[in-house]
This record gives structure tokens, C-alpha cells and sequence, in this order.
């Protein structure tokens, strides 16, 4: 295949905006499944504005297509520049374009106006095997290509493009991803959905060093069901919406594609047509949490670990003033280790953040572990014999977290960072009411200590830190949710064995 080299028409931006105003040019189905009405659902169920330029009208249903119309190039052309003389276009989204006078006019418009995002969903075979672009303009789009950021072929589609013949495995297709990254300079949405078996990979290729290695992949199951019609056009609009609300690729697709699993296997309930039914894509709003529900999960998962936890003889020793301090001097120093980790987890929140306002909490968050938490343990230790050393819990919590900051998932990891918030914040709470109730003596040694336990600032932290967890929660899928519990419960099993681990080490 020859395709021209990567052009420079556009200029390395980063879009990241709590609401991306996202445009999808493609073509329209009136049975709402795919084309147009599914990007537009799929936009807005990704937490974007949608807008739409129509390039072609189909006469199609669940069963298949039967005509299509590509209206006159000069009326794709006023819609286009209807658009971008009066919005700013964070992304774009292009899917069917019918001939090759259209694909011409679409290269024009994205010469001139130059997005920062663009995904071309190369829409040349519906799902029902009927063909949806001229042969006549295949070389048309093959030079569209470049132009695309992110190019989101089917199996079939990526054998068109490199006319080669279609991948059987998940190896093979890969194989042609690379290819067709190399040639145009780009990255390539590999997807297994064609292939047999019970697992549906995906997988991002870019041989250029835009992602963190050349094929990053991404496993999942395969979800049983005859209602896949518009999976490809949903999927492209919903990583172009994902892409300028958290900045890069690979995290885009770890929100989208739990989102679109869920979407299939939820798509039953829509009981829509007699052929390839649509998915389903507002099925996390269906499914959705009244404010406070999910915090008070949470809340119940922690009370097995918050009973462990004042049982450990180190709380109670460290109560009463009873703890050597060869223990309390072993914990602050984790504890120190822990918070430099901690607060490049919470720096990450805070780029993974989709509101300015969260963005400045967590990375207040950040900035308090280094400054004021590092220079009371600081004091502490000074003069003190510490080991420097990381020690084993101190290193499985820390890794656990940074694992929680690579999913790229921003309702994971706030999920994940929230029992060091909410338990620190309880125990600490009961430590310094329980020093005040016992009316301890002046030289209890660990008074000081205990009485930042009382510190305001830090509850009215955790209580935002709290409300914003659980608003993430609110906007998340029923997979995601549940990823949430299981990284807020694994924190907190690690608080309790952080707690005890002087006892072992000290």
C-alpha cells in the first residue's frame, strides 16, 4: 500500500476539557443504531457535546442497508464551516463519507481548521456485510489517513486498507496494525471483535513512540449477543470524547472499552428491531447511583477493617503511650516513604481530573504530602535512628496504588487513594478522643502527634475527598463500580497491615 508520510498539518496540542465539544462527520441511520445517532449517544454517554455533519443518508434497519444517498458536496461544505466559524471543535470523529468528492471536502476542512483530535473510523463494510463506500474511493481515503490521529479499522477494513487478506488471529492482526501505523504515521485501534473465541482484545499500535510501548493491549471478554449494529461508529466517537477528556490514548481506552462491554451486554433490554440490534449506550445512566450510595458502600466494605484495625496493639499502645518508640520511629519512617509515593498517585488524580476544581484539590493533595505531612515526620525522626529501607507493606500498598494510577481509570484510582483519606482520618479521630477521654498524663510521648489528629483542615479534606469519590462513582459503569470496591478494599486491607507492620519490623 502506498500512503503518503505523516503530514504535519497539526500542531502537537493537548486537549482536556471537562466537556469536550465533539463533531462527528459520518453518515445517517435512521433506525438510531449506528452512523450519526449512535456517535451522538455515544459522545454523550463519554461525557462530551456532540455535534453532527451529515455526509450521506442510508435507507437502512437492524437487517441491513438498502440505499444510500450523498448529498450534494456544497451542502457538506456549508455544514462544515457553519460549525467552525462559530464553536471551537475540541475532536473529531469521521466515520462514512460515501465518495471520494466528499473525502476530498473533509481534507479541505480539516487542512484549514486543524483539530487537535481527529479519529477516522474508516467505514468502508457495515456489520451486516453490505459495503458502504464506492471502490472508487478507496484511494481517496487511503490519503486520508494520515491526516487522522487515531485510526479505528474492523478486521476486515484493515485488510482493505493494506489490500492484503483478512487476519484469522489475534497475532496476524496485530501484525497488520503495525503496518498500517508505520505507513501513515499514526496510531491504529487494532480490535478482535471479528475474530473467534471467547476473548475480544483490543489493542493500541504506534510504531512513532506515542504511547508508552508499540502495541499496548487490552484484554476482555467477549460478550455473547446479536445486537453489535454501530459498534465500530460508537466506539471511534467515544475514544475521540475520552481522548480530550484525559489527554492520551491509553487511558481513553481504559474507560471506553468497559463502557462498550457493558453496553453490549446490556443491549437485550433495548429490544430493538428483528436483525443486528443497536448496544445499549446510556446503561450506566439506567443504572444510576443516588449521591451518597456508593460512599456508603464503601463505608460498609470498611468497617471489617476499621474493627481489625483497633484491635492492633499498636493503636492501643499508641493511645495510651505505651508504644516503644522503636515502633512508632519504624512507622513514621514508612509512613514518610509512603507519602512520596502517595502524593505522585495524587498527582495523577489530578491530571486524570476532569474539573479544574478537582484537579486543584488533588494536586493541594500532592503538594500537602510533600510539604507539610513530610515536615512532621521529619521532626520526629531527626536525631532518631530510622532505617530508610522500604519495607515490605510499605512497598505492596505503594505498588498497589501506582498500579490503581496506571489503569487510567479516574474512578478507580480515587477509589484506590481514599482509605489513606477516610480510615487515616477515622482512626486518627478515635486516637485523639480516646487521648482526651483518658485525661492522659503531660509527658505521654506521643501527645504532639496525637493532637494533629484534630487537625480540621484534614477532616474537611476527606470529607471532599469523600463526596468526590462517590460522584465519580455516579458516572461510572456497573464494571467499573465494581473495580472501585475491589482497589478501595484492597487500600484498606493495606491500612490495616500498615498499621501493624512495627510490630513486625519496629
Amino acid at each position: 500500500m502506498t500512503v503518503p508520510a505523516h503530514s504535519a498539518v497539526y500542531p502537537l496540542k493537548t486537549v482536556r476539557r471537562a466537556v469536550p465539544r465533539v463533531l462527528s462527520i459520518a453518515g445517517s441511520d435512521p433506525s438510531g443504531g449506528a452512523g450519526i445517532q449512535a456517535d451522538l449517544k455515544s459522545i454523550a454517554a463519554n461525557g462530551g457535546y456532540g455535534m453532527a455533519v451529515i455526509t450521506a443518508l442510508t435507507v437502512q434497519n437492524t437487517q441491513g442497508v438498502t440505499a444510500v444517498h450523498v448529498p450534494p458536496v456544497e451542502f457538506l461544505r456549508q455544514q462544515l464551516d457553519a460549525i467552525s466559524e462559530d464553536i471551537a471543535v475540541d475532536a473529531v470523529k469521521i466515520g462514512m463519507l460515501g465518495d471520494a468528492a466528499v473525502i476530498d471536502e473533509v481534507r479541505r476542512w480539516l487542512g484549514e481548521v486543524r483539530p487537535a483530535i481527529v479519529v477516522l473510523d474508516p467505514v468502508m463494510i457495515a456489520t451486516s456485510g453490505d459495503r458502504l463506500l464506492a471502490e472508487s474511493a478507496e484511494t481517496a481515503l487511503r490519503e486520508l489517513l494520515p491526516l487522522a490521529d487515531l485510526i479505528t479499522p474492523n478486521l476486515p477494513e484493515l485488510a482493505m486498507l493494506l489490500s492484503e487478506p483478512e487476519a484469522t488471529d489475534w497475532a496476524s492482526a496485530l501484525e497488520q496494525g503495525k503496518r498500517l501505523a508505520a505507513a501513515c504515521g499514526n496510531t491504529v485501534l487494532v480490535k478482535g471483535g471479528h475474530l473467534q473465541g471467547t476473548s475480544c482484545p483490543d489493542a493500541l499500535v504506534n510504531t512513532g513512540g506515542l504511547l508508552s510501548q508499540d502495541v499496548v493491549e487490552f484484554a476482555g471478554p467477549r460478550v455473547e449477543t446479536r445486537n453489535s449494529h454501530g459498534t465500530g461508529c460508537s466506539l471511534s466517537s467515544a475514544m475521540a470524547t475520552a481522548k480530550a477528556r484525559l489527554g492520551d490514548w491509553e487511558s481513553a481506552l481504559h474507560v471506553v472499552k468497559p463502557w462498550l462491554q457493558e453496553a453490549l451486554t446490556q443491549s437485550g433490554v433495548l429490544e430493538v428491531g428483528n436483525g443486528n440490534g443497536p448496544i445499549h449506550h446510556f446503561h450506566a445512566h439506567q443504572n444510576a447511583l443516588q449521591p451518597g450510595a456508593f460512599a456508603a458502600r464503601m463505608w460498609d466494605a470498611a468497617q471489617t477493617e476499621l474493627e481489625a484495625i483497633y484491635r492492633l496493639a499498636f493503636i492501643r499502645d499508641l493511645q495510651s503511650g505505651a508504644l516503644g518508640e522503636g515502633q512508632f520511629t519504624y512507622y513514621l519512617a514508612q509512613d514518610a516513604i509512603y507519602l512520596n509515593g502517595y502524593s505522585r498517585v495524587l498527582a495523577r488524580a489530578s491530571a486524570l481530573a476532569p474539573s479544574e476544581t478537582e484537579q486543584l484539590f488533588w494536586a493541594r493533595g500532592a503538594q500537602m504530602c510533600l510539604e507539610v505531612e513530610s515536615e512532621l515526620h521529619r521532626n520526629w525522626l531527626s536525631g532518631r535512628q530510622a532505617s530508610g529501607v522500604q519495607g515490605p507493606v510499605t512497598k505492596a500498598y505503594v505498588d498497589h496504588l501506582l498500579a490503581a494510577s496506571a489503569s487510567g481509570s479516574y474512578a478507580v484510582l480515587l477509589a484506590a487513594v481514599l482509605p489513606c483519606y477516610w480510615l487515616y482520618a477515622e482512626v486518627g479521630q478515635q486516637l485523639h478522643h480516646g487521648y482526651l477521654q483518658a485525661e492522659a498524663p503531660a509527658e505521654h510521648p506521643y501527645a504532639d502527634w496525637l493532637r494533629t489528629y484534630a487537625d480540621e483542615a484534614f477532616a474537611e479534606a476527606t470529607r471532599k475527598a469523600i463526596d468526590i469519590t462517590d460522584a465519580a462513582a455516579q458516572a461510572a459503569s456497573p464494571g467499573e463500580r465494581a473495580a472501585m470496591m475491589e482497589a478501595f478494599s484492597q487500600s484498606c486491607r493495606y491500612e490495616t497491615a500498615f498499621f501493624d507492620a512495627p510490630r513486625l519490623h519496629g
